[in-house]
C-alpha cells in the first residue's frame, strides 16, 4: 500500500491521531486497538458519520463528531457513542469539602483539582497555586502531576456571581482532557449553581450527570 505522507513529521501525526474507515463487516482490529488502548485517540469514519475515540486512564470516550454524508460510503458503522469514567465516580465527600473551601474564600473566586491515582484508585484534592484572586478574577496553576497521577476536575468558583464558562475559560480548556466545573452563587442557602462540561479532543462536551456520587445534579 502506498503511504499517505512522505514527511516524518506528518507522518508521526498522522500515526499519533489515526483514522479508520470502518469495515462493511464492522470488525477492524485497528479500531479494536485503538478503543482497547491505555492513552490516545483517533477518528473512525463510517457509513453513518465520524467517531472521535478517545481513551485515558480514566476515561472511555466515544463520541460521534459528524452526521452522516451524503455520499455514499462503502463502510460500516461507528458504533454507538459512550462515556465511561473508567476511576468510578468520585466521592461525595471531596465535593463537600471543595464547596466549604470556595465558600471560606469568599467574596473572593477560588480553586481545586480533583487528582485520581491510577495504582491505588483513590482520589485527593489539591488546591493550587493563586497568583490573583478577587471577586471578577481568578489566576491559578494546574499542579504538575507524577505519571500515574491524573487531573480529573478542574474547579473554580464565580464567588456570589452565575456559574458559566468565560471565553478564558474556553482557552484554558481547549486542548485539555479533563471535566471542569464552575460553581457560582456561594452564598445563596438554596444551594450553589454550577456549570459542567467534558473537555476532550478540542470539545466541550455536556455532562449528562455530576462525577460525584451521591450528587443527582446535571446540567
Amino acid at each position: 500500500m502506498t503511504s499517505l505522507t512522505d514527511n516524518q513529521t506528518a507522518a508521526a501525526v498522522l500515526a499519533a491521531v489515526p483514522c479508520y474507515p470502518v469495515p462493511p463487516t464492522g470488525a477492524s482490529p485497528a479500531i479494536d486497538a485503538l478503543r482497547a488502548a491505555r492513552s490516545g485517540h483517533g477518528l473512525a469514519l463510517g457509513n453513518d458519520g465520524l467517531m472521535l475515540i478517545l481513551r485515558r486512564p480514566w476515561l472511555a470516550l466515544d463520541c460521534a463528531i459528524a452526521p452522516p454524508f451524503p455520499a455514499y460510503l462503502p463502510y460500516g458503522s461507528i458504533g454507538r457513542p459512550k462515556a465511561e469514567l473508567l476511576c468510578g465516580r468520585i466521592p461525595r465527600y471531596l465535593l463537600d469539602a471543595i464547596l466549604a473551601h470556595l465558600r471560606s474564600a469568599l467574596p473572593n473566586e477560588a480553586a481545586a483539582f480533583v487528582i485520581w491515582d491510577e495504582a491505588d484508585g483513590q482520589f485527593s484534592v489539591e488546591y493550587p497555586e493563586v497568583d490573583c484572586a478577587t471577586p471578577s478574577r481568578l489566576v491559578y496553576r494546574t499542579p504538575a502531576v507524577p505519571p500515574g497521577r491524573h487531573v480529573i476536575c478542574d474547579i473554580h468558583s464565580h464567588g456570589t456571581a452565575p456559574a458559566f464558562f468565560s471565553a478564558t475559560d474556553d482557552a484554558d480548556d481547549a486542548h485539555a482532557t479533563k471535566i471542569s466545573l464552575v460553581f457560582g452563587r456561594l452564598n445563596d442557602p438554596a444551594g450553589p449553581d454550577r456549570a459542567s462540561r467534558l473537555c476532550a479532543g478540542g470539545m466541550f462536551l455536556p455532562m449528562p450527570r455530576s462525577p460525584f456520587s451521591g450528587d443527582g445534579h446535571a446540567d
